[in-house]
This record gives structure tokens, sequence and C-alpha cells, in this order.
């Protein structure tokens, strides 16, 4: 079957599109891998010397101290006490506990990345070396993270949802794309100038299978802004100033010397060969023969204002982006205490926060896809998932500790919430649960007693004074 005159158009606008966002992307990466190159205003340092040119990279460290604290734990479905068994086995048979990592990255980064949903491969994973089969289940949908730099999406004015997606990469020399549409994806190959038509799967899903994840979309900006957007400017100016001062270092932090009334005769070895330049420029002892020559040196320039300007730039790129300002290595005398930290990291807590919650829309939603492959049907209820994400703020762990007691304790919160508080994985809190059943099943009065410490009073001994 060929692609219809409808396919062919919105596979070119994808195709244009994807072509027009490679150049910002290029340099986002480059900006993120700290390897961009700043533009000199030309004043005080010549072509000749951009060698010297030093970058630091904060956007990357900016990216990175978001990307750190954000790590998905599972999808709770609707009446459901513990996180979904089955969705949580797709997402470690696709090995998404590493993908999803490299996708929130990308989209702190370059603004987008993008997921990709579709049926199981027809056969098994291939045997391994030693001769066992893969790990892989043949019917287990197939769920990949894909880049900007070859996916991207339309959407539709009236829903805001993807209505066509399409990726373009290169495999093995061959030009080839994926055009994904609501009841089809069709698989092609680019041969003399012309993309053809290899394969076709009408799933009739009703909806495109590529979810994006954006950071910080607008109302009128829905492919969202990059996290590093808010720093470059920053970190171009600190990156200029670190150039200077290495120029400085390299010219004027070592005492610049001057001779008057000598020649050049007068800088040879004891048999008079000529010294070489770096030889008598750090020659510790000088002997002229003309008794009015006159020897000196400049004053050494102070470079202090250089560490002012730098440190100035890190304060300013702090305010802007809620890191601590230990992060752009400034560090103070006294550390912090676990307060100190927590009220330090608000506003990157907030941040992590905020993109959880974009993410995670993208994720059930990719997470309602996996049970309509998987179920041959829509589940109404899944609209009221819930992804299950681990705290992002960096609490101690007496501090997690006293907390959950504290809940217990005071009858907020079961001992099961707790578990979940304190961080422990629902494999965890399963083994948890199962040794506390066994102890009661032993010892029914022991493990009651054992949870009932610290929430009722002690009793008073019988000869206490009771009225005082």
């Amino acid at each position: 079957m060929a692609l219809s005159e409808e396919e062919r158009e919105t596979l070119g606008r994808l195709t244009l599109q994807l072509l027009r966002a490679q150049r910002p992307i290029r340099r986002l990466n480059a900006y993120y891998d700290g390897e961009q190159r700043v533009e000199q205003l030309g004043l005080a340092v010549p072509p000749e010397l951009r060698q010297f040119l030093t970058i630091v990279n904060w956007p990357g460290t900016y990216v990175d101290a978001v990307e750190e604290r954000l790590d998905l734990e599972g999808f709770r479905l609707p009446g459901a006490d513990e996180a979904d068994a089955e969705l949580w086995q797709v997402w470690q048979e696709n090995d998404l506990d590493e993908e999803s990592q490299l996708g929130h990255l990308d989209a702190l980064a370059v603004r987008r990345a993008f997921v990709v949903v579709g049926s199981g491969d027809d056969t098994p994973d291939a045997p391994d070396a030693d001769g066992q089969a893969g790990d892989r289940d043949p019917a287990t949908p197939l769920v990949t993270v894909e880049s900007a730099t070859e996916v991207t999406v339309e959407l539709s004015p009236r829903t805001r949802r993807v209505s066509a997606a399409a990726k373009v990469y290169q495999d093995g020399g061959v030009h080839r794309s994926t055009l994904y549409q609501p009841d089809s994806t069709v698989w092609l190959e680019r041969r003399n100038a012309r993309w053809v038509e290899v394969d076709r799967d009408e799933h009739g899903l009703g909806v495109v299978p590529v979810v994006p994840i954006v950071n910080r979309p607008r109302l009128a900006r829905r492919e969202g802004r990059s996290q590093l957007e808010r720093v470059i400017d920053l970190t171009d100016a600190a990156a200029r100033a670190l150039t200077n001062a290495q120029l400085a270092t390299e010219i004027m932090a070592i005492p610049q010397r001057y001779v008057l009334g000598a020649s050049k005769g007068d800088f040879v070895d004891k048999d008079g060969n000529q010294l070489a330049a770096w030889e008598a420029y750090f020659g510790a002892i000088w002997a002229l023969q003309n008794k009015d020559a006159k020897v000196g040196q400049f004053t050494a320039a102070d470079l202090a204002n250089f560490k002012t300007i730098v440190d100035h730039y890190a304060s300013l790129v702090a305010g802007v982006t809620g890191l601590p300002m230990r992060y752009l290595g400034q560090s103070t005398t006294n550390p912090p205490s676990a307060e100190g930290i927590r009220a330090d990291e608000s506003r990157l807590i907030k941040t992590c926060e905020r993109f959880q919650r974009t993410a995670g829309g993208a994720w059930e939603r990719t997470m309602r896809l996996v049970r309509r492959i998987i179920d041959g049907d829509w589940d109404p209820k899944l609209t009221q998932m819930e992804t299950l994400w681990r705290d992002p703020a960096t609490p101690t762990r007496a501090q997690q500790a006293d907390a959950a007691v504290k809940l217990v304790q005071a009858g907020v919160l079961p001992v099961e919430a707790a578990w979940e508080d304190m961080g422990y994985s629902a494999v965890r809190r399963r083994k948890l649960k199962a040794l506390r059943d066994a102890e009661r099943a032993a010892d029914p009065m022991a493990g009651i007693a054992r949870e009932l410490v610290g929430t009722v009073p002690p009793p008073v001994p019988a000869d206490a004074n009771v009225g005082g």
C-alpha cells in the first residue's frame, strides 16, 4: 500500500519541522556539555589568544542537579494501595529505569523527549552466551524513549493532543522514517529521493502512540523551554571573565622586569653563548657590564577583581535557578545544618516537583497505552492512575525516621505508609509486611505490643501518689 497524498504532506511537514529543530538542539547540547564557543568582544582578547577560553559549566550543573532528584518508583491504579506489579514489569522489561533518566535529562536540556509505545516483538530475545533464553517476553509492549533530534510531533489545536508524529533516522547508511498516526503506523525508506513504504500496521488505537515529555510548556509555547536558557547569558559572561583572568595570569601575575642600559651581549653564559629567552627571564642573578645599567621590576597585578566578578555571576545564577551557592563552588566556613539544607534547596525542590507533575502526566498516558495494547480495550478508570515519585528533597535518614515514628505514634499514619515515606521500594515493603505477619503469627501479643509502644501512656504504678 502506497502513502496517500495526505500522509505525504504530513510526513513532509514533520520532516521540515525536525530539520529546523536541529540547530537549536545542537546549541543547547553544547551548553550542557560545556563545549560552547563564547563570542569575545575583541577589546582585550585578540583572536589569536582564543585558546585561553575557559568555560564554566553551570548549565550542566543546573540540569544535573534537577535530574538527579527525579526517580520514578511505580504507578498506582485507582483503588490500589501499592504500585501496579504488571505495569512495573513492563517498565523493567523495557529498561525504563535507565531510559527514563535519559528522557528526563533530554527534556530538561533540550526542551523535550518522546516515548513511543508499540506491540511486542514477534520473537523472544535471542539466547545469551550460556544458551539461556532472553529475559524479554515477546508479548510485552515495547516502550522506547526517543531523542528530539529524531522524533517530532504535531499537536491538535483543539485537544492539544498529538495528532501525528514522525521519526527520521539512519540505519546502516539507509535513511528511514516512521510515520505515526492515530490508527496506523507506517515504516518507510528513502529511495531515489522519495519515501517508499516498507510496512504498515493498522493498529486502530485511535491515538498516536507517541507521548512527548516536555519541560516548562506554556499556553503559547507547547513545545516547552530548555532549563538551560535561564543561565546561558550569565554563563557566557562568567566565561569571558575567566578567559580574561587566564590572560592576566599569563601576562601580569609574575612581576615584569625591566633593564635599562644593557645590551643583548650581557645575557650570555660562562662560555659566552647567548642565553635562551626563558633562561634570561628566570635568571636568579644578573651581572651587567655597564655600571650605569639599571634593573628593576613592576608590581604584579592584583587578580582578586576577577574572583569578585565570577562570584557575582555565581550569585546571579543562584538567584535565577534556585541552586544553593555550594552547587556553584561557593563554600562557607560553617557546614549547613539539616534544616538549613532543606531551606536552601526549597526552590530547587519545587522545580523538581513541577517537572514531576508534567512528566508524570506523560508517563501515565504512556502506561494507559501499554494497558490498551495488553487488554485490547481502553479502561476509563485508568484516567485516575497516579505516578509515584521519590521525594526530591534530601532529608537525612534520621529526619525521615523521626518523622515516620512521630506520625505512626500519633495515629496519623499506619506503619505501611511510614515505610513508603521512608523511601522503601514496593518489593521491600512486601518483605517487611511478610516479616511482620510472620512475627504476629508466632507471638501475636509481642507484635501488637511493639507497634503500640509510645502510642498509649505507660501504666501507673499501684503505689504512685496520684494526688500529687
